[in-house]
């Protein structure tokens, strides 16, 4: 592959994804799968309320997400029992 040429191969909910800061093994989740939160932090700021996992979601302590493609995930908070 020539390195000019971005890489815009699609993949799939369980496949790493080539340009990714993961090098775990196995694998983090991908950015784009529905378990993206178990991916692993790559850096942490608490301070200002958000975290970077190594499949390039941003984390915010509100619990949105906002995805490498720059989609944003509306907070997922669980409902409080009354």
């Amino acid at each position: 592959m020539d390195r000019s040429t971005p890489d815009t191969t699609i993949q799939d909910d369980t496949a790493r994804q080539p340009n990714s800061m993961c090098q775990h093994k196995p694998p983090c989740p991908t950015a784009f799968s529905t378990d993206r939160e178990a991916a692993k932090p790559v850096a942490s700021h608490p301070e200002q309320g958000w975290s970077l996992l190594c499949n390039g979601v941003l984390v915010f302590e509100d619990t949105g997400d906002l995805l490498p493609d720059g989609q944003v995930i509306a907070p997922h908070r669980p409902a409080v029992a009354v």
